[in-house]
């Protein structure tokens, strides 16, 4: 007895498969398949061969491989009972739930006393499919690993890409080429990480940003987690995405794996990514009022750091309004005795030393000036030189003896009472005060990985937004540290990385733009001298960088020149200008042929119009600029294109390509396939390109 399953997106078929009432396996995925596909056939034309030296059928590659079953390979489910014992599960189906959106299969082991379950939800518009995995149990068991419903990856595939990083150094892509064996990376940092963040793309042979077929995963999830890819003997290849192993601490009856969002693309890595952006932006992250446009950001941590004073910042937010800031956000540095970073994490109350008044004289200036007022907290840490932690030793997380981060412990999140004194705490600020934003940071990372401690970081977060609404809060963990789509149900804003560094910049937002939309992704306009780096940008670089994202300034305003506020404030008032349709843009990435642009092209929603941002970050290899071609345009219509920062050529560029002179109208097959002739530049130049359907 065979039984059959398809879930289909706008450009995309899963096809499940399963005899004899066992778990099924990924017979298909890929492009849409026919309405009248006989599903059977198919599972039946799957079938491998056999040969001497193998078992007499093939084990199957399930959504939950099974060591009973005789699987070789990684198994998707590892616990054990009391006292150690290896639970070996084999599952059968007993009930299915087909609705037009979803499909939950569920499957028992009756002597093992287990529920699995798996579950598809369709986002059609977007083109993604997220899975997710549910175990229940009679009985408390200890679980080691476990996998969301897990897929195969395409044998057309000669590498798989990941993502590597730092502080400052956020979406480094890493590509590995496919080998018999097992390639696993795993974050037990107890958050999403620098260094791995959890998602992963399979390009086919030949694959581009641009054209081919590639296949993306992003795992769902702040606390560490795993990924294993794995080719088999026989050549077949698993994708496993789950919590980081023996993070669940405590044996329990049940379990649950995060999301694991899944998309398939003919149009190469920017199917995928236009896929993953519009699930972010039109899906999971809830703006409290979605037609209040995305505000000019000020934030005032490298202005000041933790030298508060009231009419200092005051003169600062006048200036930041100035130059075209609608948000103003006091960072670090308002509460307790907060003078450095050794003491008073947890103590949120206003320090009464630096604002005597309170904060309502800053507020109501940040007000007059026509802003709202952001505020910054790190909510689940705690300073041992504070008066909670005197009081509350046992409320942080981990050995006494620990390892500090940034001088500071983590509070165990799992706690009630934690959470409770938290929401207390901050509820307070947030009532006697008009706040409109919240940076919730989280600056270390934990003593020990705890699935536990991410659970209880949701709650407090879902409990917060259910009695402040109208607040927006930014995830941010020293930089890009949490920046998953598990925060983003619950944040509307990234902070992107610690680097206000436009060249590092520059890289990290060409890495995320294969998962995270404008809208929320802040991008700042940073010192002259980059605090983080030591290098020094001409102003129109760093601005145009900061332009590409949800735009804002984190300077101190008064080190800026005339010439310089002239260029901030034009390029600032550009991006009002855009934003209305570039927020809601698709990031295409451009498949350049000289390897020292990063370019990109968004899209507008109706793709009447577009802008192309084009970085140059290194000096070329060859004289002139390669031409820059462009995608995304239809081949027959007639675009008009024009430089938009014409006045920012050099004088060594002494030629006379035509986009310095004038606009140029020509057909999206000749933009696509031959491009655009570019003036050339020095490092560190941005080119800025819009360009609209004339017929």
């Amino acid at each position: 007895m065979i039984q059959t399953w398809r879930i289909d997106t706008s450009n995309q078929t899963l096809v499940l498969g399963a005899k004899n009432n066992r778990l099924p396996s990924v017979n298909y995925w890929g492009a849409p398949l026919p309405e009248n596909e006989n599903l059977e056939h198919l599972y039946k034309a799957h079938i491998l061969d056999l040969t001497g030296g193998m078992l007499d059928e093939n084990p199957d590659l399930s959504i939950c491989p099974e060591v009973t079953r005789s699987f070789p390979g990684q198994a998707g489910l590892i616990i054990e009972a009391e006292g150690g014992r290896s639970v070996l599960p084999k599952f059968c189906l007993v009930h299915e739930k087909r609705l037009k959106n979803s499909l939950v299969l569920t499957y028992k082991d009756t002597n093992a006393g287990l529920t699995y379950q798996a579950s598809f939800e369709i986002y059609k518009s977007c083109d993604v499919i997220a899975t997710r995995a549910s175990l229940e149990a009679d009985k408390p068991l200890h679980l080691h690993w476990f996998a969301a419903p897990v897929v195969p990856a395409s044998q057309a595939a000669s590498k798989m890409i990941d993502f590597s990083g730092r502080w400052c150094g956020e979406f480094q892509e890493v590509e590995s080429p496919w080998n018999a064996g097992i390639r696993a990376r795993e974050n037990r940092t107890g958050r999403t990480g620098h260094g791995h963040f959890p998602g992963l793309f399979v390009p086919e042979e030949g694959a581009t940003n641009t054209k081919g077929n590639a296949f993306g995963f992003h795992y769902a999830w702040s606390g560490g987690h795993q990924m294993i890819a794995e080719e088999l003997p026989d050549g077949r290849r698993q994708i496993q995405f789950g919590h980081a192993s023996g993070t669940e601490l405590l044996p329990a009856k049940n379990y649950k794996t995060a999301p694991l969002y899944l998309t398939y693309s003919s149009e190469g890595l920017n199917g995928c990514a236009k896929a993953f952006q519009r699930l972010v932006r039109n899906h999971l992250v809830k703006f409290p009022d979605p037609k209040i446009p995305r505000p000019v950001h000020y934030n005032c941590w490298e202005a000041v750091y933790f030298n508060h004073n009231l009419m200092e910042l005051q003169e600062i937010a006048t200036l930041a309004a100035t130059l075209g800031a609608e948000r103003f956000v006091l960072d670090d540095g308002w509460f307790g005795t907060r003078d450095n970073d050794t003491r008073a994490l947890s103590e949120w109350v206003v320090d009464p030393r630096k604002y005597p008044d309170g904060l309502r004289p800053l507020i109501d200036h940040v007000h007059q000036l026509g802003m709202s007022f952001g505020i910054w907290f790190e909510p689940e840490m705690i300073s041992p030189h504070s008066a909670l932690y005197k009081e509350n030793p046992h409320w942080a997380l981990g050995e006494t003896d620990q390892i500090l981060g940034r001088n500071q412990k983590a509070l165990n999140m799992a706690l009630s009472e934690v959470r409770d004194y938290l929401y207390e705490s901050i509820s307070q600020i947030l009532t006697d005060n008009i706040i409109d934003y919240i940076k919730w940071d989280h600056n270390r990372v934990l003593p020990i990985p705890d699935a536990q401690q991410t659970r209880g970081t949701y709650t407090l977060m879902d409990r917060l937004r259910e009695s402040f609404p109208l607040i927006e809060i930014e995830s941010c963990a020293s930089g890009g540290g949490r920046a998953d789509f598990g925060i983003l149900e619950r944040t509307q804003r990234v902070w992107l990385s610690d680097s206000n560094d436009a060249l590092e910049r520059a890289r990290i937002q060409h890495g995320s733009a294969l998962f995270l939309p404008s809208c929320v992704t802040g991008s700042h306009v940073g010192p002259r001298v980059c605090h983080t780096s030591g290098r020094i940008h001409d102003i129109r670089f760093r601005s145009w960088i900061a332009a590409q994202r949800h735009m804002g300034f984190e300077m101190d305003p008064r080190e800026l020149t005339h010439e310089e506020t002239e260029i901030l404030t034009t390029v600032t008032s550009w991006w009002k200008a855009e934003r209305s349709w570039l927020m809601s843009a698709d990031i295409l990435r451009l498949d350049c042929d000289d390897e020292t642009v990063f370019a990109e092209l968004h899209m507008a929603e109706d793709k009447n119009k577009f802008v192309v941002f084009a970085n140059k970050i290194d000096t070329s290899r060859q004289i002139a600029p390669r031409p820059l071609r462009l995608c995304g345009l239809e081949s027959d219509k007639i675009y008009h294109i024009d430089l938009v920062n014409r006045e920012d050529v050099h004088e060594l560029s002494r030629g006379e390509p035509l986009i310095k002179q004038s606009p140029i109208e020509a057909s999206g097959q000749y933009f696509m396939l031959h491009g655009i002739m570019l003036p050339w530049s020095f490092p560190n130049q941005v080119w800025v390109l819009k360009g609209e359907i004339v017929q």
